[in-house]
């Protein structure tokens, strides 16, 4: 069982990695101009998906903001898109404000972004794209320090060990 786990798994991994293109994703900041991932090839990024009225986004957020201090000296980007709507993005700010947010923050976004970049159905979760544009990782769910730490050691390092998990699920 495990044999035929392990395989489906590198079969996965070589699936997505094979069928990966570079993505864009087009949104706004804060102040309601025009963002594209596009404009950060070049760089690691960490695509955080949340909503002020999620839970799991309030735990995850603050251990976010800490790993985002250590990473951004290694040149990791971390941009907090935010799938509030019209009736909730009034309280983004406050959210913002109340977990230190410091890092690129971007509105407009829905669950046709998730269904792009094959994330889950709801938030949180997180892509990781490499210096190409390609999300070479998801995970579904709130994500613990470990697999961020995981995923982010390997884009930084000269990826010559395997790599991490392409997708891991906690929905």
């Amino acid at each position: 069982m495990f044999r035929m786990l392990l395989v489906w798994q590198l079969l996965w991994i070589g699936v997505c990695s094979a069928a990966e293109k570079p993505q864009d994703l087009k949104l706004k900041d804060m102040s309601g101009g025009k963002v594209q991932l596009r404009d950060y090839r070049g760089k690691i990024v960490v695509l955080n998906f949340w909503a002020t009225w999620c839970g799991p986004c309030r735990e995850e957020m603050p251990m976010l903001v800490e790993a985002e201090k250590s990473w951004a000296a290694k040149g990791v980007v971390f941009v907090a898109v935010s799938l509030d709507d019209e009736k909730t993005k009034g309280e983004i700010p406050a959210f913002l404000d109340r977990y230190h947010v410091g890092f690129a923050v971007w509105t407009g976004a829905s669950t046709d972004e998730l269904a792009k970049f094959r994330l889950g159905q709801g938030v949180p979760d997180t892509a990781f794209v490499d210096e190409s544009g390609v999300i070479v990782a998801r995970v579904l769910g709130e994500i613990r320090l470990s697999e961020l730490n995981e995923r982010l050691n390997w884009l930084t390092g000269d990826r010559s060990s395997g790599a991490p998990t392409a997708v891991v699920n906690h929905m």
